[in-house]
């Protein structure tokens, strides 16, 4: 499909690709991975023909159909609609070749161009273009307004829609769930997976890979290095690279050990409760991709205030809204010291209203707000990157807060932002999107808060930030309540979710896996609209217990018969997998043993002079095989557990 052979490219002077050469085939699925600057959006307008390479070629299918998303924000008067109707250059060529016959009264050509709108499923088209408006988060009334209406996120979104619209072999898409909520990008990632031609994307939203990508291209050092496998694989497949060169490796394991505390800090206070099983999987694989972020530029951290109270901050018979209109009623909430809270919800159901009300401000309606003595909020929202002072630099901007701060403390806090030398001290102005949310998170921990607020913290983000922004707030002591589309962030940061919904919070009980089931029945039960009422009434009578012929419990003596007989039939069941379950834990205990054998003759200093290097080899295989076998192992723990559990369940 795709085939780059020889190709160099540069632009301002820097080289961006040397020599590179990559083939994709039909059907394929690629994410484009690197560091800001790599090339990749580069890349897309050389596809495009807006680029020109210094050498080398880029050879695609003749007829080659391409669409792509504009990143330009147009405030047009045309409908919603219509907008993305746009997106087929096709069908809107038809159209005004169709007119143009009309009105010359040529019927000969109204005949052909009827045959080509039908062969086109023009008839099609306009509800085609609302389903693609409403999976990303529309109301069905937005299809008809103007797209000037729009604020410029949802006018991204609606290029999105108009890239989507256009029939293409080749569909390029640089970053296109940076202005979705996670509802919108659980559409899109079941949208792209059925796309039947070539994709190439670029993003920075690690799940949206995994769900998406079937190969990883790298853009790493002026080379293109093609991984097999969604965004995962290539972690683990550059992992291995990495640690067999031993290139970094004392920072590889620092990073390792890091990681590795906060494992052991979460599997102590697992409960079996589905969300905390998921994050010990989550940090257990984190652990093994440590070394793939080995080289980032980020590591930074949260300071807690010295000073906290208990609780932080309580919302009691609150309400909150916009104006006259509530949208959420009867708040009690209490956050204390060590919560960790992701927010849930569907697009609109108030998930921003709510952050808004635990700040304070305008939306709590009603109701009492209680904030503990020692409260001291960090807020974060995209919002918040137009009130920065853009005259201003990274360095003022932490200096106007700490006046007596050490001008070589302040270069220190912001080198973990990647803020060095001059840049440091550069106007803001001239910053991208990612470097101006940096200022901002860099702010916001310079104040030392013990309540983070985060409305969207990664819009802007790249990989590598994003993962240092997750260990920082994993390693953050104050409470934490954060809305964000990004799930590998929800997933190792957050002990508990919190359902915005139908004008409600409350707890959650299930993980993000269970939440994104609970959005496709939620979905589907829209789609196919309120039963009739006479199906609800028979529904109602086939629940209602049996009312003569048993006993006080409903059952004949037959049915009791029956029931013991599953019932036994049941516990034969259970017995192998509770015996398995015993097996595992055993296994487990066994793997962890040896696992500390390993990391203790690793610690000995002589292992690393020259002479011990085949020993030091045989030592890292056999931990890395060690590690593997335990994820394995926990993994079937997890599955067995819940089998026996659910069966246990029915035998209550």
């Amino acid at each position: 499909m795709l085939t780059i052979t020889d190709l160099s490219l540069q632009r301002g002077g820097i080289w961006l690709l040397d020599r590179v050469n990559v083939t994709v085939q039909s059907g394929e699925r690629v994410a484009l991975v690197g560091a800001n600057g790599a090339g990749k959006s580069s890349l897309f307008q050389l596809l495009l023909g807006q680029l020109a390479q210094e050498q080398g070629e880029v050879s695609l299918p003749g007829g080659c159909r391409i669409a792509h998303m504009a990143q330009e924000l147009e405030a047009s008067e045309r409908t919603a609609r219509d907008f993305v109707l746009d997106g087929d250059r096709q069908l809107r060529r038809l159209e005004a070749e169709l007119a143009q016959a009309e009105a010359a009264g040529d019927d000969h050509a109204q005949a052909r161009l009827h045959g080509e709108l039908d062969l086109h499923e023009a008839w099609s088209a306009p509800r085609r273009a609302e389903a693609l408006i409403r999976g990303l988060g529309f109301a069905d009334s937005d299809v008809d307004r103007p797209v000037s209406a729009f604020s410029g996120g949802w006018r991204i979104r609606l290029n999105l829609a108009q890239a989507l619209m256009c029939p293409s072999d080749l569909l390029l898409l640089d970053e296109p769930t940076n202005h979705l909520d996670l509802d919108a990008c659980l559409w899109l990632e079941g949208w792209l997976r059925k796309y039947p031609g070539t994709l190439l994307f670029i993003s920075h939203d690690r799940d949206f890979m995994d769900r998406v990508a079937s190969h990883v291209v790298h853009f790493d050092r002026h080379k293109l290095v093609l991984y097999t496998g969604n965004y995962s694989a290539f972690e683990h497949q550059r992992s291995e690279r990495l640690a067999q060169q031993q290139a970094g490796y004392e920072r590889q394991q620092a990073r390792i050990a890091e990681i590795q505390r906060f494992i052991d800090r979460f599997k102590a206070k697992a409960t079996k409760a589905r969300q905390a099983q998921s994050r010990v999987k989550a940090l257990g694989r984190m652990e093994q991709i440590a070394p793939a972020h080995v080289d980032s530029p980020f590591e930074f951290a949260f300071p807690v205030a010295e000073k906290v109270s208990s609780p932080l901050l309580a919302i009691r018979q609150g309400q909150a809204g916009h104006g006259d209109r509530v949208v959420l009623r009867a708040l009690n909430l209490s956050l204390l010291p060590g919560s960790r809270i992701g927010l849930l919800g569907p697009n609109g159901a108030g998930k921003s209203t709510l952050i808004d009300a635990l700040r304070g401000e305008s939306t709590l309606l009603g109701g009492e707000r209680t904030a503990g003595e020692n409260l001291a909020v960090g807020y974060f929202a995209q919002h918040q990157l137009e009130a920065l002072d853009l005259d201003a630099s990274p360095f003022l901007h932490l200096q106007r807060l700490a006046p007596r701060a050490s001008e070589q403390s302040i270069r220190n806090f912001l080198g973990g932002f990647d803020f060095h030398g001059d840049e440091a001290l550069s106007p803001i102005r001239t910053f991208s999107g990612g470097e101006k949310a940096r200022v901002a998170l860099a702010t916001i921990a310079w104040q030392r808060p013990n309540l983070l607020l985060l409305d969207e913290p990664t819009n802007h983000l790249d990989l590598e930030m994003r993962q240092a922004l997750t260990m920082a707030l994993q390693n953050f002591e104050g409470a934490i309540v954060v809305v964000s589309h990004d799930r590998h962030l929800l997933r190792n940061t957050v002990d508990d979710f919190w359902l915005v919904s139908d004008g409600r919070v409350v707890p959650y009980d299930g993980d993000l896996d269970d939440y994104e089931r609970w959005l496709a029945e939620r979905r589907k039960a829209a789609d196919e609209g309120a039963r009739a009422p006479a199906s609800a009434d028979a529904e109602r009578d086939r629940r209602q217990p049996a009312e003569a012929g048993g006993s006080a419990n409903g059952l004949s003596a037959d049915e009791r018969k029956a029931r013991k007989r599953a019932e036994a039939e049941l516990r034969q069941k259970l017995s192998p997998y509770r015996k398995r379950q015993t097996a595992l834990e055993k296994d487990m205990e066994t793997l962890q043993q040896a696992l500390a054998e390993l990391e203790r003759a690793l610690a000995e200093p002589d292992l690393y002079d020259a002479a011990s290097k085949d020993r030091l080899k045989s030592l890292l295989a056999s931990q890395a095989d060690h590690k593997s076998r335990l994820e394995a192992v926990e993994l079937e723990w997890l599955e067995v557990s819940e089998t026996v559990e659910s069966m246990e369940a029915e035998l209550a």
